[in-house]
């Protein structure tokens, strides 16, 4: 059964969050802040369904060990990646086509988008905790998406952050470990970690609720991620473009061999 006073009380909750988290924006004169807090965001609408649900489904450990590895992982990382940074540039390029006053559009520009972004990607967690169905295939299986997308999310972050810790690789191109298959290894984990928690609520009898992670994969290729990231880094570095030209954008695969040139072809 689907609570639909849990799921607004924590839309609720999610907008008071995001407009506390504005004020501090305010004062650090950096909007970025909104990634370290992307991922508890889910924590919070998760702890306010399991306090306000009146059934509570055999999922509930599995979902919360699931959903606080992942939450506190993606934090802590990209707490410590920007820490002492200035702005993300993805976020001066907002500011920039949005002033006058920015610092107050953000609110609902970039703080209040996010938390009913979350509420809506959150709704599998919902069906989940509360589903009373017993645990079986779909929850292996939702398992299995989850611990693949751990993988290619969490090495993928070390591999980058470790080449670039190296001062010779500055200005190359990350072609490495997983990096080699694909272009975006942690987009792509983030992608099968919430087809992963889908799946779980799946077997709790939420299998309406596939708009949560077509929402988010939407979100990783065409909007927030792949798409934005690479608008405009082949001039910024134009080594990428061979990059691209061999490296699937998401889904692994393969290297492919490089493009003949006119002179190979004639």
């Amino acid at each position: 059964m689907f609570d639909l006073v849990a799921w607004f009380w924590a839309l609720a909750a999610l907008l008071v969050f995001a407009l506390m988290s504005w004020l501090i924006s305010l004062v650090k004169h950096d909007v970025s802040i909104v990634d370290s807090l992307w991922s508890l965001m889910f924590l919070l609408a998760t702890t306010m369904y399991i306090w306000l649900c009146t059934d509570i489904g055999t999922r509930l450990s599995l979902v919360s060990v699931l959903l606080l590895i992942w939450s506190l992982r993606l934090c802590i990382h990209i707490t410590w990646r920007n820490w002492g940074e200035a702005e993300d540039p993805r976020y001066q390029a907002i500011r920039r086509n949005n002033e006058p006053n920015f610092e107050y559009k953000s609110l609902y520009i970039v703080f209040g988008l996010q938390a009913v972004l979350a509420w809506l990607i959150a709704t599998p967690l919902l069906v989940a905790v509360s589903g009373s169905n017993p645990v079986g295939p779909w929850d292996i299986a939702g398992i299995g998406f989850w611990i693949v997308g751990m993988i290619f999310q969490g090495v993928g972050d070390w591999q980058l952050a470790r080449f670039k810790s190296e001062p010779g690789n500055s200005g190359k191109v990350m072609d490495r470990g997983l990096w080699r298959y694909t272009r975006h290894p942690n987009y792509f984990g983030e992608a099968c970690v919430w087809w992963g928690f889908y799946l779980i609520a799946v077997g709790g009898g939420g299998w309406w609720t596939i708009f949560a992670p077509v929402l988010i994969t939407f979100l990783l290729l065409k909007v927030s991620g792949v798409a934005l990231l690479e608008k405009d880094i082949d001039e910024r570095r134009p080594a990428y473009r061979q990059y691209r030209e061999r490296t699937n954008a998401f889904i692994p695969g393969p290297p492919k061999p490089p493009a003949k040139t006119h002179s190979e072809t004639a």
